[in-house]
């Protein structure tokens, strides 16, 4: 049953444009069997369907064409086009149907609504006194704002000015990005002498310069202005794809401002993106001071963009509207400074296992208990809002998930690379055009840290990390070596999905490097009778976990890990460590040849197993006196019998050694 409600918000603050100043906003909440799920809110002397809404609304209703799309979950192509003329009434039941369709967006599948990635937004300081706008800039700095847009047109243009240069002595441009809003203030007559004055501080951009429907003032501007122009109001009452295709191509300006609610809906804001990707313009979507329920909507629009156009994914959005208002809906959308997460009801998130030593597996885990392990992770380290974090691992899987959700708990700034062997070559490959390189934190497997170790420019850049954690395969001494000498701080983790991430960490670098491994605070270890490590851990894992890990605890409660019974072989009645035996030939052999060769096993008729080397041809060929010394070395029980040549060793999707697969 569709119905709409009224609503009417209140501003905390008057919130003033070159238009005017608003006290409260007006509109109707659209609902579906009882639930608010869209929110039609024109905007008056904007809005072209303003006066209309209302009743266009009320004749919806029992339209059959709407009533059949709630039912497919698509709007249909006629009542689509019916809507054109009124962009307001089109984006309510846009999103009161995606809504509808997938149970509060969480079906809208993008990094976004994945808890993957946030959308980056700008801060916003509305027009008022010199005194009043000063005062906004400098409490959205301080909130962590890094792209501050301001409201200009309402007062003095030469206090204006002045204000931006104060801003720009303290915070340059390589600090904090400038927009400036104008909504049309301007004369064609004074804009080229304003424009010229407003790119002396490194402004990115001016909205609307001036008033809209002067298409050859407006194109003239484009090509000669220093700074570069977007179009807002410009695009309001432009119907059409060739209309808008046709406006672009006469303006060509540089950026266009997409707002659902003005500018055509969900459908037309995409009309819009295909029209400007064409001609090479860019975009920001932004909202038109809706309540949460029409922000939740653009925001997942915005998912839907980055994913779509991931090159674009760092401009930063307009959507720090929802705590405009005294009175709102609920949302669950999260502001950490100036990142905007999807933080849902939904208690649960889905992962896998690696499965390094079994069948993989999905498991659904708290999302509550996946914050917590971040929270003791920062805390341990010491990581601050603001702090870069770098995620270069694939996000299927715990260790990419929890490094999304350190940077959600904590306010992290998320630096993220497609997951490969070279994590820091596009890093490296900056900082020799001279541009300023910080990483914060990392985490990553051994084989990435030891490629960036080869690479001298990818090493300078591994070593300026301030924390770098390593898990999701063993660390052989020669690794641990070369870590030692590090200046900041380098840890191994220990953990499983299970466990969301790590429970523990150990020093790699400097004085205090060690092969045993802290506990983090609440997390209680015992050993079972074949001495495996038991872990109690309830804020990550509700259950105690009786792991495969043999595992040795200190008296001060530290532990080290000695290896796994799944990788315990018995050769004629002596118990051999898989792990230990390619710990002892990696010391053993020349550091070129590490990683490529594993101790398995194989049925023997008298021994019952016998250990085997598996190793690449490639590194085996030419080698094999190599191997034979440093074979020669191990205790007699612990000794190959037999050696298995592999095109290459099997790794799982995330880079461990497939263990599974080795032992068929």
């Amino acid at each position: 049953m569709l119905s709409i409600i009224p609503y009417k918000l209140q501003f905390k603050q008057p919130a003033g444009t070159s238009r005017g100043i608003y006290t409260e906003r007006t509109g109707w909440y659209i609902t579906v069997d009882g639930v608010i799920s869209g929110e039609c809110a024109p905007l008056p002397g904007l809005s072209v369907d303003y006066d209309s809404c209302e009743s266009v609304l009320r004749s919806l209703l029992p339209d059959a064409a709407l009533i059949a799309s709630f039912k497919s979950g698509v709007l249909s192509t006629e009542l689509a086009e019916r809507l054109r003329p009124y962009p307001s009434v089109l984006f309510a039941i846009e999103s009161a149907i995606w809504f509808h369709k997938s149970n509060g967006f969480i079906s809208v599948d993008t990094k976004f609504s994945r808890f993957e990635a946030p959308i980056i937004i700008n801060g916003l300081v509305w027009m008022g006194s010199y005194a009043e706008m000063k005062e906004r800039m400098e409490e959205k700095l301080r909130q962590g704002f890094r792209c501050i847009k301001l409201k200009i047109g309402a007062i003095d243009f030469d206090k204006e000015l002045a204000l931006i240069e104060q801003i720009r002595r303290d915070f340059p441009p390589e600090k904090v990005t400038i927009r400036v809003d104008a909504n049309g203030a301007f004369t064609p007559d004074e804009a080229p002498s304003r424009l010229k004055a407003l790119s002396a501080f490194g402004i990115h951009s001016i909205e609307q310069p001036i008033k809209a429907g002067q298409w050859r003032e407006m194109a003239h501007l484009c090509a000669e202005s220093p700074l570069p122009i977007a179009l807002d109001e410009e695009l309001i009452g432009v119907k059409t794809f060739n209309e808008k295709l046709q406006l672009l191509t006469t303006i060509r300006p540089r950026y266009i401002v997409l707002k659902p609610t003005l500018h055509g809906g969900i459908s037309g804001t995409f009309e819009w993106i295909t029209a400007a990707w064409s001609l090479g313009i860019g975009w920001w979507i932004t909202s038109a001071l809706e309540s949460n329920v029409g922000l939740t909507a653009i925001a997942h629009l915005c998912g839907v963009v980055a994913d779509r156009y991931p090159e674009t994914a760092s401009l930063p959005q307009g959507l720090g509207t929802g705590a405009l208002f005294t009175t709102n809906q609920p949302s669950n959308l999260t502001l950490k400074g100036d990142m905007m997460w999807w933080n849902p009801s939904d208690a649960t998130v889905e992962v896998q296992t690696s499965g390094s030593t079994g069948t993989p597996k999905k498991m659904m885990v708290e999302r509550a208990r996946m914050v917590e392990s971040a929270r003791i992770t920062c805390d341990f380290l010491g990581l601050k809002s603001g702090d870069t974090a770098l995620l270069c691992l694939p996000l299927d899987y715990i260790a990419g998930k929890m490094m999304v959700v350190r940077a959600f708990e904590r306010g992290l700034r998320l630096l993220t690379v497609e997951p490969s062997s070279e994590p820091l070559k596009s890093f490296a490959e900056a900082a020799a055009r001279g541009e300023n390189v910080r990483i914060d934190f990392a985490a990553m497997i051994p084989m990435q840290v030891i490629r960036s170790l080869d690479n001298p420019a990818q090493c300078e850049i591994l070593k300026s990390i301030k924390h770098l954690i390593i898990g999701g395969g063993a660390i052989d001494s020669r690794l641990a070596d070369a870590l030692k000498s590090f200046p900041n701080a380098v840890w191994s983790t220990y953990g499983m999905t299970e466990t969301l991430s790590h429970i523990a960490l150990r020093r790699l670098s400097g004085p205090c490097a060690t092969l045993w491994y802290t506990p983090f605070s609440g997390v209680s270890l015992s050993l079972s009778q074949q001495g495996t490590l038991i872990i109690d851990a309830n804020v990550v894992c509700p259950e105690r976990l009786t792991t495969n890990d043999i595992a040795e605890i200190g008296v001060d409660g530290r532990f080290r890990i000695v290896g796994r019974t799944d990788n315990t072989i018995n050769t004629g009645g002596v118990k051999v460590q898989a792990e230990e035996v390619e710990r002892l030939l990696t010391d053993a052999l020349p550091q070129t040849l590490a990683g490529t060769f594993a101790i398995t096993s194989r049925p023997d008729p008298l021994l019952g197993s016998k250990v085997v080397l598996v190793v690449q041809e490639s590194a085996y060929k030419g080698s094999e006196t190599l191997f034979k010394s440093a074979i020669s070395t191990l205790p007699k029980y612990w000794q190959p019998k037999e050696v298995i040549g592999v095109e290459r060793l099997p790794l799982t999707p995330n880079g461990k050694l497939d263990r599974k697969t080795l032992n068929k």
